[in-house]
């Protein structure tokens, strides 16, 4: 008999809100936006698409409903603690790398926070390159309380709020409001609620009026950039690069149009 099993509802909402631009959707709001297999392999198809749109210039990450998101799905994290070592090596790839999809997407990311962050939604609101948060935003690394540890998201929290604080938010799993979380790193902006759309709105139009061809080199070159000495080796990398870019058809356009007195070609219209 052929199998009449209908498919589960995509997790993902993919829209348009204007030109240049995607957003994608949590769209689980009954559990809070909660990741579980499904959503994990939702995201990372979604960012690879979006990646290679030549439309789209900017993505905004958000979730639907009162919550950003809520982490691990626990019903997928009972069944991983139930399962062999290899399907949860597995596992865990395929999360790893839906983090390093969002991380290394060569367009700038925007993570759109309200209420709840939560263990990997910490890490999503970590992997975006700018985090904007409402004042009700809350923010807590949980996986200890369940006898877990937030390694896949580890590097993401750490790179945003460096050692120290990564290991105390890990350690505790203490929950912080939007203020901390500002002061820390772990978002770059907190605004009231009824104004995070326009806050978001603010930050994608700056993102738009630069050249797409010089966002996609700067993340590029800060990925390979450590904080710490200055080395030879670090210098010539970034003489290099700017030696390169300089003689591209974007920074032409770019100097021109400066000079000119008008917008760049790249500017949406």
């Amino acid at each position: 008999m052929p199998d009449t099993t209908a498919p589960p509802p995509p997790t993902l909402t993919l829209s348009r809100p204007r030109p240049g631009v995607a957003q994608v959707t949590m769209s689980r709001s009954a559990v809070f936006n909660a990741f579980d297999e499904q959503m994990i392999a939702e995201l990372d198809a979604a960012f690879a698409q979006l990646a290679e749109d030549e439309g789209v210039r900017v993505i905004v990450l958000a979730g639907e409903g009162r919550h950003f998101s809520a982490g691990a799905d626990l019903q997928w994290m009972q069944r991983a603690s139930l399962a062999s070592l290899e399907w949860n090596l597995a596992d865990a790839r395929r999360f790893a790398g839906m983090l390093a999809r969002i991380e290394a997407c060569p367009k700038p990311t925007v993570a759109r926070v309200q209420g709840a962050a939560l263990g990997g939604g910490v890490g999503l609101a970590c992997a975006c390159d700018l985090a904007i948060a409402a004042d009700n935003a809350s923010f807590a690394v949980s996986e200890a309380r369940f006898g877990i540890l937030p390694s896949v998201i580890g590097p993401y929290v750490t790179n945003a709020v460096g050692k120290r604080h990564a290991r105390r938010l890990a350690l505790t799993t203490t929950r912080i409001g939007a203020a901390e979380a500002l002061a820390i790193g772990l978002v770059q902006q907190v605004v009231a609620l009824d104004a995070l759309d326009a806050a978001v709105d603010r930050a994608v139009d700056e993102l738009l009026a630069c050249g797409p061809g010089a966002q996609r080199e700067i993340k590029q070159l800060f990925a390979q950039l450590e904080v710490g000495p200055i080395t030879p080796e670090v210098r010539e990398l970034t003489a290099q690069t700017i030696a390169r870019v300089r003689g591209t058809d974007e920074a032409r356009e770019g100097f021109a149009a400066f000079l000119g007195k008008r917008p760049p070609n790249w500017m949406p219209q």
